[in-house]
């Protein structure tokens, strides 16, 4: 990514787009010729082609590489196709359907409101590392049951598994996440509770056909997905705001209209670059691209959102837009299955910083902020701000 990607990333999502909706990658993943789909019809058609795999373990089969990923990680249900997908997926789903979420609203109000005791009035504050980081992952421990002592670790060794660049960090960080969640899922078959990990184990013991490397698997993949994504999201989300004050102001004076507006934002500036890995398992047409059989597809989430032909003006912030069509979350079977407690959180922490801090605008020159250097997520490293507390 350039200098110039970090401090603008909507540079990242126009100048891909204007080549065409779909362009040949020479060097994609693992060295293979793949195919960049930057266009909002193509991606959506891409998302939900049962024709693109993403069963990679079958795409890596007999290929060199360097990498060593712990099995549970390089194996999920995000790389799994039906009917495999559709069982994993099944397993967890009631955790995450509305009236689960709406259950968990007042732990999550809870939660934000003593993180947001931390600020102190008129003195700079780092959103991410004091709101938009830890609140999800807090949500997500309890909801797993992950002991608070355990938090700090987790937190990093799941921020280490998006370090670009460097391999080595992200693999070391596969086994330290799946050893520790080998030794959590020991510790409630020694003392069962009723967190969702509990769940799993008894589904893993029971008739459910879950073997011990897919339960390790499924519990990393919802500790990683259940707060990386919402650290990203809420970060961007305020920083948008920041840099319009106008619409700032309006959520203020109208916070009901928060849950609309996150649509928006969402579609403005997704958490997610580039959707997980996807591969043709026959030839497919895409965009007037004929792609061959067996080449990598990467499907450029934030482009396809940008994309003038579905939404006009798109590099504007317009929180009347009707922007429900938006993919950050995805599309087909694969949609985010935590995209209800994202939407949750983000709104119960929009609301809350908007209340209590009414002169709220940034604490460094906005091209000062720092980007994560990673190809799969997007969002701020830090975000410093200042507020004066409502009195």
């Amino acid at each position: 990514m350039s200098e110039s990607a970090r401090h603008d990333p909507s540079a990242s999502r126009t100048a891909p787009r204007s080549a065409g909706p779909v362009q040949v990658v020479p060097n994609g993943p693992g060295g293979h010729i793949s195919y960049l789909v930057t266009g909002y019809a193509e991606a959506r058609q891409a998302l939900g082609d049962v024709r693109l795999s993403k069963d990679t373990a079958a795409f890596f089969a007999g290929k060199r590489s360097s990498r060593d990923l712990h099995p549970a990680l390089a194996h999920h249900m995000l790389a799994t196709d039906p009917p495999e997908h559709t069982r994993l997926r099944r397993l967890v789903t009631r955790a995450f359907t509305t009236g689960a979420v709406a259950a968990l609203r007042p732990a999550i109000a809870r939660i934000t409101d003593t993180l947001l005791d931390r600020w102190v009035p008129g003195e700079p504050f780092d959103f991410v590392a004091g709101v938009a980081g830890p609140l999800p992952v807090t949500v997500i421990c309890q909801l797993l049951g992950v002991p608070d002592e355990d938090r700090p670790d987790v937190r990093r060794w799941s921020a280490e598994l998006f370090a670009a660049g460097a391999p080595e960090v992200v693999d070391g960080a596969s086994y330290a996440l799946a050893t520790y969640m080998s030794g959590l899922v020991a510790a409630k078959r020694a003392a069962p509770g009723d967190s969702l990990l509990d769940r799993l184990v008894a589904a893993r013991d029971g008739d459910d056909a879950l073997t011990e490397n897919e339960l390790v698997s499924l519990a990393v993949l919802l500790l990683v997905a259940g707060h990386e994504t919402t650290t990203n999201h809420l970060g961007n989300a305020l920083l948008a705001l920041l840099l319009h004050p106008a619409e700032q102001d309006r959520l203020r004076e109208h916070p009901d209209d928060i849950p609309a507006a996150l649509d928006e934002l969402l579609r403005h500036d997704p958490p997610v670059s580039t959707a997980t890995f996807r591969f043709t398992t026959e030839p497919v047409t895409l965009g007037g691209t004929d792609i061959p059989a067996g080449h990598p597809v990467l499907i450029a989430l934030g482009a396809a959102n940008r994309d003038p032909a579905r939404f006009a003006a798109p590099d504007r912030l317009d929180l009347t837009r009707d922007a429900t069509a938006h993919l950050a979350f995805g599309h087909g079977i694969h949609r985010c299955l935590g995209a209800p407690l994202a939407r949750a959180e983000a709104e119960i922490a929009l609301r809350a910083v908007l209340r209590r801090f009414p002169a709220l605008r940034l604490a460094v020159p906005p091209d000062h902020i720092i980007w994560r250097r990673t190809r799969l997520v997007h969002g701020p490293e830090s975000l410093p701000v200042l507020g004066d507390a409502r009195r």
